[in-house]
């Protein structure tokens, strides 16, 4: 790449995520990391856009009557079309560095694989609408693969566990191509929900998505602690015997009680993607073991939850978060060798 193209290099990768969005820039790597939430107000029957991002995010579960703040994004597709494409546009022109030189960029986005073809126009013609001149679509476990740095176009089975926001895509590779695929509709937010349940149901205590997301980062675990209790916290929220703010304290051990479905569900679909695996597949996979990446990553101890059921050696990618934003970059940096994988319907 010349130096002059690398200085109006418009083309990105986008990481769509339900929880956050990031951006990669040819040439320049990751230059934008937000979450996935628009605030906005309804004016004679318009909704004009107040906030996008980390500025949304904090109204969330705030707002007054007039004013709503959403996550477009459900499950890792598009829940709310308008919105979405709103949030797109925002999030291109954050990161486009655009002058009367630069063309309008070339975008690739990556997708569940369970991802329907109705889903994926949504996604496909949001980007379009957004101002791309091109929308190419990549799989969200090839995306994750290239980006744990796991090699995928090798005559050899590996398997990528990527726990998003909104789905855990479980994934077999060889030859650079899926084997086999299976997205659960279960990740960071289904968590979310597990822990505003618990305290519910436990405390009679009523919390916000931002308080459970907190205790999730915080002390959340996959398995029971050694000492049965483990670490702590205070959290706040509202009583619902007498409806009035009330403190508890909650521990890693009650933490791990409220996340045993979600994990299991992961657990599960890790353990039906290796007897659907091919005999000599799944002997390589015992060989290299299985990659964790995406934000669920980071829960604690879930390698290990996994590993105890698997029988696998279990790593977590070194910048699990940004895995597949970096995967779907190097697509587009690397388009010629990797152009199979890329879908752009034309």
């Amino acid at each position: 790449m010349s130096i002059f193209s690398w200085l109006f290099s418009s083309d990105m990768a986008i990481d769509l995520g339900t929880a956050n969005t990031l951006v990669y820039v040819k040439g320049r790597g990751i230059v934008l990391s937000e979450p996935s939430v628009v605030a906005y107000h309804v004016k004679d029957g318009q909704k004009k856009v107040l906030a996008v991002g980390e500025d949304a995010k904090l109204m969330l579960g705030r707002t007054p009557g007039s004013i709503e703040a959403i996550r477009p994004m459900r499950e890792g597709v598009i829940a709310d079309f308008d919105v979405a494409e709103e949030m797109i546009k925002y999030f291109i022109r954050k990161a486009h560095r655009r002058t009367a030189f630069t063309p309008r960029p070339k975008i690739i986005v990556c997708v569940p694989h369970g991802a329907t073809p109705v889903e994926k126009r949504a996604i496909r013609q949001s980007v379009l609408s957004a101002g791309a001149k091109r929308a190419g679509l990549i799989a969200e476990p090839i995306a994750a693969a290239i980006g744990s740095g796991m090699p995928i176009t090798d005559p050899t089975g590996n398997m990528v566990v990527d726990i998003g926001g909104g789905t855990t895509e479980v994934a077999v590779l060889s030859l650079g191509d899926i084997v086999y695929a299976r997205s659960v509709r279960v990740g960071g937010d289904r968590m979310d929900e597990a822990i505003v349940s618990y305290l519910r149901r436990q405390h009679n205590l009523l919390v916000g998505e931002a308080t459970a997301e907190r205790v999730k980062t915080s002390i959340g675990t996959a398995r029971m602690p050694d000492d049965g209790r483990g670490q702590s916290m205070h959290i706040r929220g509202r009583d619902l015997l007498n409806g009035v703010p009330k403190e508890t304290e909650i521990s890693q051990a009650q933490v791990a009680e409220a996340l045993a479905e979600p994990v299991q569900q992961i657990c599960e679909a890790v353990m039906t993607a290796l007897e659907a695996t091919p005999p000599d597949l799944a002997a390589d996979i015992v060989d290299r073991g299985v990659m964790l990446t995406g934000g669920g990553a980071l829960l604690g101890q879930l390698d290990l939850a996994l590993r105890e059921q698997t029988g696998l050696a279990i790593s977590v990618a070194d910048e699990s978060l940004n895995c597949v934003a970096i995967g779907t970059g190097k697509a587009l940096e690397y388009e010629k060798q990797l152009r199979h994988v890329i879908d752009y319907e034309s």
